[in-house]
């Protein structure tokens, strides 16, 4: 990939994804690394990217996973582990292929999972940080009966034409993601264990009335991480704190990455 074009595809997981970037390349700077959520893609971050290359100075790159987005479909049904799929054996390849030097894992939802099983998995001392947003770790009652709610309107409601606005094939996009959650065998889905092994700061962020997870999803980090956690509960947002909230919440996304900055600028044993 030529960082300098902007936008185009890579390969990686077997799949062409999507992926578009902002500010220096990875030899120039850090660089952020956006993950999306379920029904998300790398343009429906909207203007983030643009605002955190412009307040932290780094690279900002973010790419839609299989199905998503202008990305190749994804072959369904998903397995119900498909975001620890993703953290190990894809998001490896996007690193590598981008040419990702050091930097922060930004994630928001299932995209937040996934940062968190990456660092909690793998030896990766690339990066050096993570910033989560409405993670998921368990499943919770909650957040499974708003994801059937999707799915009524998916199928009677306006849900499929909005999506169809954003991601080349919705139908693979929205039962990707909404049919492994409701699958009967995840309701036991539980990957928190990778809380334990992660090594770098976090950044965790949930808005106080998300429909999708509760507080105990950052409680259950804060209770469990070795490294540092800054927390960041955000009254009256839902499910996306950083575009509902942008003014309270990109300002300590962009605190913590400086933060982080100046600690490796100080030397590797500031380094958490």
């Amino acid at each position: 990939m030529n960082w300098a074009d902007g936008k185009g595809t890579l390969e990686a997981g077997g799949r062409a994804l999507e992926w578009r970037a902002l500010g220096p390349s990875p030899l120039e700077a850090p660089t952020l690394v956006l993950l999306h959520e379920g029904l998300g893609s790398a343009g429906l971050w909207r203007d983030v990217p643009a605002r955190l290359a412009e307040a932290t100075g780094w690279g900002v790159l973010a790419y839609s996973r299989a199905g998503y987005g202008a990305s190749d479909p994804a072959t369904l049904p998903r397995p119900l582990d498909y975001m620890t799929r993703e953290a190990l054996q894809v998001l490896p390849e996007v690193l590598n292929a981008v040419g990702f030097q050091r930097g922060v894992l930004f994630g928001h939802s299932d995209g937040a999972t996934i940062a968190a099983i990456h660092a909690g998995s793998l030896q990766d001392h690339r990066v050096r940080g993570l910033v989560l947003i409405a993670p998921h770790f368990f499943t919770e009652a909650k957040g499974l009966a708003e994801i059937a709610r999707a799915r009524q309107a998916f199928e009677s409601g306006d849900l499929r034409a909005r999506l169809a606005r954003h991601h080349s094939d919705p139908d693979n996009a929205f039962r990707g993601w909404n049919d492994a959650w409701l699958d009967p065998g995840f309701a036991d889905w539980d990957v928190s264990e990778v809380i334990d092994y992660i090594r770098v700061p976090v950044l965790a962020v949930q808005g106080t009335d998300d429909a999708y997870g509760t507080m105990a999803q950052i409680d259950e980090i804060e209770a469990r991480s070795y490294a540092p956690v800054d927390r960041l509960d955000v009254p009256g947002a839902g499910h996306a704190p950083h575009l509902e909230a942008g003014e309270t919440v990109l300002p300590e996304i962009a605190e913590f990455v400086a933060r982080l900055q100046r600690m490796e600028e100080a030397g590797p044993e500031q380094v958490a």
